[in-house]
């Protein structure tokens, strides 16, 4: 068996994570400024030094520091003389992330992988508009238009609406009012960057799962500026983890995950979420476990997070909470009352008297049990606590596992293209059309006036002037035609000289 990972410590007593009961799941909580996030590094350590893989978002710009050695620490040090540990300070491998390629390796999904359930979340739709938005889904996969980018998405919502009443006989309604929502929250969403994360080459989830050197690679994501679009930061990482749950075979009883996935600021994934998709993130969590995936919630109130997700996280590690004001006290009341009952501590009241580092902590034991919650400290980390400097980072960046790979973006023939080609083909027929009505006026017109002005039989004129006008107006619609057409198919296939050769 995996040795297990020490996490806390007092006076003589140890409290370990099993490495096997680590995809039962976890909770991280307590209050802002406790130390959520050095029980965090130290978790990841723990799994990092087993060969376990790691996934977690750097929201502060502290995580960073684990891929230096650690040491030289004056508050570490006093913690570590005081649970009378002698520390072996190491760095751990890394890859560092960023959905807006600032800061890391460019982290980026299509629209069809994301699919039309989280990006209705993602704006923010109610129920209809929600239905309109699968309908264009539904239509782009009967038509064969990937949808890979936002200007894809935003180009088939046009054309949705331009054909609205066509693909309600087909589809369903589609009102013009849902278009527009729709619409609307794509141009904020695109202001938001995510023109950014939609797109190509999407990132590939092995690349999440590496090891070197026989320690876990840990998957940093810079998260500094995209926690400030919360929507799009959740929405994410709810993405990401089903994408795990659906590619990942079954693994049955392991004796150390696959990959741990940490979702911190967790509320942000619940926040306004309706029943569905609550639905969907428990069944999600409950299953993933056999695919050899821990996740690990880290908030600041076990409250945060729906009761039955609660009930699948095992492993629980509660920092101190604030008790101020009724809604406060509540919290508390529900964060104690989540713990397996020690006689020996007085839950409620310990939560409140927490220092920081010091925490309240139940793991699952060899059988999947719960083990009795205890109070102790949190075991400092090995690898460095806070920021690395901006050229550390970059030289991270340049010597990862993943440099080069995902740096420049792709932009191949999708829904926007084939939609644009669409729409220019229509308004190059309509334009011929109309301009063979003009030409049969005008002939009209003018049969008209040589009749009244040679007194002419009108059987034969008319015939004549008719057999004119069609060719007159064949030779002005096979001109703009031309014109138009020619231009698409340049735009496509990269210039289109040949095709310009073969037309005259």
């Amino acid at each position: 068996m995996t040795e297990p990972i020490l996490v806390a410590k007092r006076e003589a007593a140890e409290f370990h994570l099993l490495p096997q009961m680590a995809n039962r799941h976890g909770v991280i909580t307590g209050a802002t400024g406790t130390g959520k996030t050095v029980t965090l590094q130290r978790l990841a350590e723990g799994f990092s030094q087993r060969g376990v893989p790691v996934f977690m978002a750097d929201i502060k710009g502290d995580l960073t520091g684990v891929t230096q050695i650690g040491g030289g620490n004056p508050k570490v040090d006093a913690r570590n003389e005081l649970l009378g540990i002698t520390p072996q300070y190491e760095q751990f491998p890394a890859t560092v992330w960023d959905v807006f390629g600032k800061q890391g390796h460019p982290l980026r999904a299509t629209v069809s992988e994301m699919g039309p359930l989280l990006i209705a979340r993602l704006l923010q739709l109610n129920d209809t508009q929600e239905g309109v938005l699968s309908i264009a889904f539904k239509y782009a996969d009967d038509n064969g238009l990937m949808l890979l980018d936002l200007k894809d998405l935003q180009s088939l919502m046009q054309w949705v609406g331009q054909n609205a009443d066509e693909l309600t006989l087909q589809y369903g309604n589609v009102s013009a009012a849902s278009v527009g929502a729709i619409q609307r929250g794509l141009l904020q969403l695109d202001e938001q960057g995510g023109d950014l994360f939609f797109g190509e080459p999407a990132v590939r989830l092995e690349d999440f799962m590496q090891s070197l050197g026989g320690k876990g690679v840990l998957n940093l994501l810079a998260a500094d500026q995209l926690i400030n679009a919360p929507k799009l930061y959740s929405t994410f990482l709810l993405w990401l983890l089903s994408e795990l749950f659906e590619s990942l075979p079954e693994a049955g009883d392991l004796d150390r995950p696959k990959l741990v996935f940490f979702f911190d600021e967790a509320h942000l994934l619940f926040n306004d979420a309706p029943p569905a998709l609550v639905e969907k993130i428990e069944q999600v969590v409950r299953l993933i476990r056999s695919k050899g995936v821990g996740v690990y919630f880290v908030t600041q109130n076990p409250a945060d997070i729906p009761e039955k997700v609660l009930a699948q996280l095992g492993n629980r590690v509660q920092h101190a909470l604030r008790a101020y004001t009724p809604q406060e006290q509540k919290g508390v009341k529900a964060a104690a009352s989540s713990f397996r009952v020690n006689p020996e501590i007085d839950t409620e009241r310990v939560i409140t008297e927490l220092g920081v580092g010091e925490v309240l902590i139940s793991t699952l034991d060899e059988k999947g049990v719960p083990t009795v919650v205890d109070r102790a400290f949190v075991v400092p980390p090995v690898g460095h606590i806070g920021p690395i400097t901006a050229e550390a980072r970059a030289a991270l960046i340049a010597n990862s596992l993943v440099a080069g790979i995902y740096e420049k973006a792709l932009d191949r023939e999708s829904a926007y293209e084939i939609l644009t080609s669409r729409t220019q083909e229509k308004a190059a027929a309509d334009a011929e059309a109309k301009a063979a009505e003009e030409a049969e006026k005008e002939a009209a017109k003018q049969a008209k006036a040589e009749r009244a002005a040679a007194r002419q039989p009108d059987g034969i004129v008319e015939s004549v002037v008719k057999s004119a006008a069609r060719s007159a107006s064949t030779s002005i619609g096979r001109q703009i035609g031309n014109t138009i057409i020619r231009g698409v198919l340049g735009s496509i296939f990269g210039g289109g000289s040949k095709k310009k050769s073969s037309w005259f």
